[in-house]
């Protein structure tokens, strides 16, 4: 069973910075690709940012360019580097496979942007 332990949320100004961090459990770390997805209140959860196998990175419009995705294997550990951030980037955090092939879910972070 893979799990998925994510960290690093908090409470941010707008304009600020924060650094995700998803510990994936398991041997198959390298072979996924992996996602960032946010939950935000009432809304359904949507992937934001993938990195695949070979480290290649997709983003959602939403987040491109202010949003960077990318991993450690040796840690087993996918990142989320977020800049520029708005109000509208609160949300909770999640990560899993991208397409989603597991059925847990972590905790997930919650971030919180706002004056």
């Amino acid at each position: 069973q893979v799990q998925f332990v994510e960290s690093g949320g908090g409470l941010v100004q707008p304009g600020g910075s924060l650094r995700l961090s998803c510990t994936v459990s398991g041997s198959i770390f390298s072979i996924y690709t992996w996602g960032w997805y946010c939950q935000a209140p009432g809304k359904q959860r949507e992937l934001v940012a993938a990195i695949t196998s070979r480290g290649s990175t997709n983003y959602a419009d939403s987040v491109k360019g202010r949003f960077t995705i990318f991993r450690d294997i040796t840690k087993k550990t996918v990142y989320l580097q977020m800049n520029s951030l708005k109000p509208e980037d609160t949300a909770v955090y999640y990560c899993n496979s991208a397409p989603k092939s597991f059925d847990s879910w972590g905790q997930g972070t919650q971030l919180t942007v706002s004056s």
